[in-house]
């Protein structure tokens, strides 16, 4: 070991005597080269020390017994994300074949403590918004990677599927539908992965009915921010299965989940209707998620000032009245379309458009604009990704995406309606902005997940891309100050909106997008990870943190 000694005052005496008592400014001078001398040694030392650290963490990771591998090379795959506006460089990429690989290498870094500085993230399929799965200097584990167990579809009276953490749920329908099953509970996004949408809810048209994903999950296998591989459930370990469904990746990497199955239809009436008020829209979103099971998914999303946008539909859907649809002006409008479907098999279609006929009667759209079209179940679930080809071909997917959702209270969703579409939002979106209502009875409050404390609250998202060589509306910095604007007003307004997919850069923020739930948070990040090793990219904690 190396030890650096500061002379003692008895020396500093001694040398002084034997001088004879220098002029007072050369004694100054003297020791003034000194401390220069000495600080520069010092650090000296300690940089020497720090890159001794630092080039010995890749030897000390490449030494660990795994059936995956480590790369140190090619890494910029794992510092890019669908945001595509956040870029940060892991040290290395794990590609783990097994859930042992993603111990081992966790547990070797809690037992380094806290002064190796490595923060681990796991990565799904990159399609967090804002370098929440990235790991600056870390280490990033692919979850693709992870191919074991593969996935097991058990029938019955009570049907569920296991699956990796990161497979992908398009892959899981295309695999429960070989055995007339599939989960109840989807995102409107399909090319996700399980631990990706359980560390946030998981939301879609189906959560009025059957809550988010996070509400579907019997069972999670959890390796924690200390190694351990643990299985939970309600029942079994039921504190850290709460925490981690809907806790952004901060307790736990979720390596395998048991999520709930339902016999899967063959068919699904697909529809569209316009409406240009507001509190017709929402009256009757709010009726239908209230009445049972009329329709088994309910969405709506707002349009600002298009022009010739049923034209668009009729690609896909077919007007119920042509003659009157090819009337409909939508110019210079703010107009909101309600979306339904109606899960179906074909030797029940008469009932079904019976049925559907009968409920649509009860609404009050404008009756011009009722489009229909029939799609098979996946073609509906997947219908995203259609779009995803074709704007991939355009080269229009790989852009920015400043998108921003908001969870509002239903007491305030018309305060919100008339302030941000009647105020702020003047423009065409480029993009989708979704609204619609969900039933607060059937989330979890045990979870990690933060929602506004009503029966009934609006998901609202601004699903925006940006264009990059533009300036105007629908360029980067437009958008970004338009979120802000809608932000500033959702707080000066006091409408107790919480935000969905949260990015904050201070933990002030958070404390106060936690609320009351803060200390229980903080609590759980104690227990289950308390170097503040995984999810770094959330930027909640900091490594090391004193949790006292």
């Amino acid at each position: 070991m190396i030890r650096l000694l500061l002379p003692s005052t008895t020396t500093l005496i001694s040398l002084n005597r034997k001088m004879r008592s220098p002029p007072l400014g050369l004694v100054r001078e003297h020791t003034i080269l000194f401390l220069k001398g000495f600080m520069i040694l010092f650090f000296s030392f300690i940089t020497l020390r720090l890159n001794f650290c630092v080039s010995s963490i890749p030897y000390s990771l490449k030494s660990l017994p795994l059936e995956g591998h480590f790369n140190f090379d090619d890494v910029s795959h794992a510092a890019r994300d669908f945001g595509n506006r956040y870029q940060y460089y892991p040290m290395s990429v794990l590609h783990p074949k097994s859930v042992s690989d993603i111990a081992v290498i966790i547990k070797h870094i809690w037992q380094m403590g806290p002064s190796s500085q490595l923060t681990v993230a796991a990565r799904g399929h990159g399609h967090s918004l804002q370098g929440q799965a990235q790991a600056h200097g870390g280490l990033v584990i692919n979850m693709e990677s992870l191919k074991f167990p593969e996935m097991q579809v058990y029938t019955g009276n009570s049907p569920y599927v296991d699956v990796n953490g990161g497979e992908l749920w398009i892959n899981i329908l295309r695999e429960s539908l070989r055995y007339g099953l599939a989960p109840r509970s989807w995102t409107d996004y399909l090319h996700l992965t399980v631990g990706g949408t359980l560390s946030n809810a998981g939301i879609s048209g189906q959560a009025f009915r059957h809550g988010p994903q996070i509400s579907n999950v019997q069972q999670l296998e959890i390796v924690t921010g200390k190694g351990e591989v643990v299985s939970c459930s309600e029942e079994q370990n039921g504190e850290l299965f709460h925490s981690v469904l809907g806790g952004l990746g901060q307790f736990g990497i979720i390596t395998r989940a048991r999520i709930v199955l339902e016999p899967a239809p063959s068919k699904v009436k697909w529809i569209r209707l316009l409406y240009a008020d507001f509190t017709a829209f929402t009256r009757d979103q709010e009726k239908l998620i209230s009445s049972g099971r009329k329709f088994d998914y309910i969405e709506g999303f707002v349009i600002i000032n298009r022009t010739g946008l049923l034209n668009n539909w009729r690609s896909s859907f077919k007007p119920q009245d042509p003659v009157r649809a090819s009337h409909f002006k939508s110019d210079g409008r703010t107009l909101f379309c309600l979306e339904l479907a109606k899960y179906f098999n074909l030797e029940d279609s008469d009932a079904v458009n019976e049925e559907v006929e009968e409920h649509l009667s009860h609404l009050n759209y404008i009756p011009s604009t009722l489009f229909l079209t029939e799609v098979t179940y996946i073609d509906f679930l997947d219908r995203v990704h259609v779009s995803e080809v074709k704007l991939r071909s355009k080269g229009l997917w790989d852009v920015p995406h400043p998108w921003l959702n908001l969870f509002i209270p239903k007491s305030k969703i018309h305060d919100f309606a008339e302030g941000v579409f009647g105020k702020i939002l003047t423009e065409t979106n480029n993009g989708p902005i979704l609204i619609y209502p969900v039933n607060k009875s059937k989330w979890d409050n045990r979870t990690s997940v933060v929602i506004p404390d009503e029966d009934i609250f609006y998901l609202v998202a601004f699903l925006t891309s940006a264009v990059p060589t533009s300036d105007g509306p629908q360029g980067l910095e437009y958008i970004l100050t338009q979120n802000k604007r809608i932000l500033e007003y959702c707080e000066s307004a006091r409408l107790g909106v919480k935000q969905y997919l949260p990015h904050y850069t201070a933990q002030e923020e958070w404390r106060a997008h936690f609320g009351p739930r803060w200390e229980a948070f903080l609590q759980r990040k104690s227990a289950y990870d308390p170097l503040a090793i995984l999810a770094p990219g959330q930027r909640i904690f900091q490594k090391a943190i004193s949790f006292s």
